[in-house]
């Protein structure tokens, strides 16, 4: 692992593969860590790549520099500790990968800087920024069944419950977003011990809070919120790729998933793969990277 000061934060990351080679940057979510690439990272490492995979904010070694920032969850933060990274690291572009929260991070600096971004490979919902103003219209009763956790942070009882309960609350998060996933004990220990980190329930809490417009925002992002709210377009070269098994995200078809994207973009539906994309089928994943570095939109395959 290596840590550096990147904007607000002291980030910790891995860093494999040849420094000479296109970087790729790899973002996991919740409730998840960077474990979530581990074999996708290999097979880019043995395709030439060099792969940097950070924790978020709230999550394993990664901290906050000053006590006093606030423990900001909200998209803008993602997105801008993800562009403060790559300018630590003095990475000019590179192609951007996640999922749930990462995905998130990955979008707003795709749709923001697009010329930091040689591609973006997105999982469901595809265009991953938020509809702040709308989050109060309600949906499907399919669909809110779906987000009662995010229901459940909203009072201060959801949030004594993750305090006291952060592992079974992952842990059962994992088996309903990914039903079809066998995976080990030892799978889930080695990632929940990335949610003992001490800012993770803040982050986490304001995060399902802000996104529905229950609580302020850091005003250090409030210029990026106010960019994100007109709900730009991505550009840059994108895949798609969709857990046919996702127990969280809602089902869409290919017309609805690409809303919001302006260029050259394709979505792939996984059969029997649910929310953990990378983790669950991570040559799927690093094929949709490599496709990206091919430049013609079609999977290139990963040394096994």
């Amino acid at each position: 692992m290596k840590n550096i000061p990147a904007g607000v934060l002291n980030v910790s990351y891995r860093d494999t593969g040849p420094s000479e080679g296109p970087v790729v940057v790899l973002l996991h979510g919740f409730p998840y860590d960077i474990h979530a690439y581990d074999d996708v990272s290999t097979r880019l490492v043995q395709a030439g790549c060099r792969c940097i995979v950070p924790y978020l904010r709230g999550y394993g070694p990664t901290r906050f520099i000053d006590p006093d920032t606030p423990r900001s969850g909200e998209q803008a933060a993602l997105g801008a500790d993800l562009l403060a990274l790559l300018n630590a690291l003095h990475i000019p572009n590179a192609i951007l990968a996640g999922y749930d929260w990462g995905g998130r991070a990955a979008c707003v600096v795709a749709a923001l800087w697009p010329e930091r971004v040689a591609g973006l490979v997105s999982c469901d919902p595809g265009y991953n920024i938020q509809n702040i103003a709308e989050a109060g219209t309600p949906a499907s009763p399919e669909t809110e069944r779906r987000l009662w956790y995010q229901y459940y942070l909203h009072g201060e009882r959801g949030r004594a419950g993750l305090a006291a309960n952060r592992r079974d609350f992952c842990r059962l998060l994992w088996q309903l977003w990914s039903p079809t996933w066998l995976f080990a004990d030892t799978t889930f220990t080695d990632t929940a011990q990335a949610f003992e980190n001490p800012d993770f329930v803040d982050v986490v809490v304001h995060s399902y809070r802000h996104r529905y417009g229950l609580v302020a925002g850091d005003p250090h992002y409030a210029l990026i919120q106010e960019k994100l709210a007109l709900k730009p377009a991505i550009t840059v070269p994108a895949v798609i790729l969709a857990g046919a098994d996702d127990g969280v995200s809602s089902k869409r078809d290919d017309s609805v998933a690409m809303l919001g994207f302006e260029g050259p973009v394709r979505r792939e539906v996984l059969n029997g793969v649910g929310h953990n994309v990378p983790q669950e089928v991570p040559e799927a994943f690093a094929n949709a990277v490599l496709s990206l570095l091919r430049g013609d939109g079609t999977p290139c395959d990963a040394k096994d």
